[in-house]
């Protein structure tokens, strides 16, 4: 379910009652297999799974202004509708910080490439008891990735 972050604190005061938040972000721009096995091992690692997703404007910041190639409303309903995720919120900032510190999760997760110290919110969760999370990949492939390969091909007029 796609929700506003008003929304979202409402509805965890009356579900995560002994259940456990996990929280998750990225730019989700161009959804592939490693998304797809990253969020379910995120979901796995409790009951509740919310994804904050970059705004337009914050992947522009991030990224470039070539980026996103996906508007971030059709970002968020593909995420939305992927099977580990409970719910979704798109955010303004560049870094998830405020949400972290809003939903307090149980559980921050990002992905192996990201060195504990630099995992934003991370001594947030881990202030009051939550755990943090580093998930491998178990395939090659980024967004960035396929944007080049298509480039490629395209350039090669294959």
């Amino acid at each position: 379910m796609i929700v506003s972050l008003d929304e979202l604190q409402r509805i965890l005061e009356r579900e995560r009652k002994g259940k456990r938040v996990v929280f998750t972000n990225g730019c989700f721009d161009i959804l592939h297999a490693g998304h797809a096995d990253y969020l379910a091992k995120a979901k796995a690692m409790g009951d509740i799974l919310v994804v904050g997703i970059n705004s337009d404007e914050s992947v522009r910041r991030i990224k470039g202004d070539r980026r996103p190639i996906v508007p971030q409303d059709m970002r968020a309903k593909l995420v939305d509708s992927l099977k580990p995720v409970d719910y979704v919120l798109i955010f303004e900032e560049d870094t998830p910080l405020n949400l972290i510190k809003a939903i307090k999760p149980d559980v921050l997760v990002k992905g192996e490439d990201w060195p504990l110290e630099e995992i934003v919110g991370a001594d947030i969760v881990l202030s009051y008891g939550g755990t943090v999370e580093r998930i491998p990949f178990s395939y090659t492939v980024s967004t960035t990735q396929i944007i080049e390969r298509i480039l490629q091909r395209y350039k090669d007029g294959v």
